[in-house]
């Protein structure tokens, strides 16, 4: 049985990763839960390797009861407290706070755009924009299109929302497929 040929930048030593790469990444992802996750995740990752928040997911998910966005969008200062002394997530004050508001952002998009998939993936008419990649490395870090969603989530006060952050939160929800060319998950 021959071996699946996947990105070079998949850690293949790492199964939580491998599993990452072949089971998530650059998949169509329209659940509202999962989205919001997604994102709050990668707002995480500023400033470390995406693996060390990957490997705090079950955290995250305990601490923020599993992403339900109302809920997470009514958190107090008493349950900032309790995250950051729960020792399940990436212990950063700013990092923390960044979810709760940008719950309270999400609960806004949904009323004007009617949910979050709809806010996202209009960007890009609904469906997946498939990359034509030879080497990972040489794959966008950003776009035209993550800098207008970065200007517009900035605007309406989301934090940790740089450029290259959102476009990987494109790579990861699928509205992009940025998979290489030989890569058996690439979309043909």
């Amino acid at each position: 049985m021959s071996e699946k040929i996947r990105c070079g930048w998949v850690k293949l030593n790492d199964p939580v990763y491998v599993a990452y790469h072949d089971e998530e990444w650059g998949k169509p992802l329209h659940d509202e839960k999962a989205l919001f996750e997604l994102f709050s995740l990668e707002t995480q990752s500023a400033g470390l390797s995406w693996l060390t928040v990957l490997k705090k997911r079950e955290g995250y998910r305990e601490v923020f009861e599993n992403f339900e966005l109302e809920k997470v969008a009514a958190f107090s200062e008493e349950d900032l407290e309790r995250i950051l002394s729960s020792g399940l997530v990436i212990k950063s004050r700013a990092k923390i706070e960044a979810i709760i508001s940008n719950a309270k952002g999400f609960v806004q998009i949904v009323s004007e755009f009617g949910s979050i998939d709809n806010y996202f993936f209009s960007r890009v008419q609904g469906k997946q924009k498939v990359n034509d990649i030879h080497d990972y490395k040489t794959a966008p870090n950003k776009t035209d299109i993550s800098d207008a969603i970065t200007k517009d989530l900035k605007k309406r006060g989301f934090k940790f929302v740089g450029s290259v952050t959102i476009y990987a939160f494109m790579q990861a929800c699928g509205m992009v497929d940025d998979h290489e060319n030989s890569c058996f998950c690439k979309r043909r």
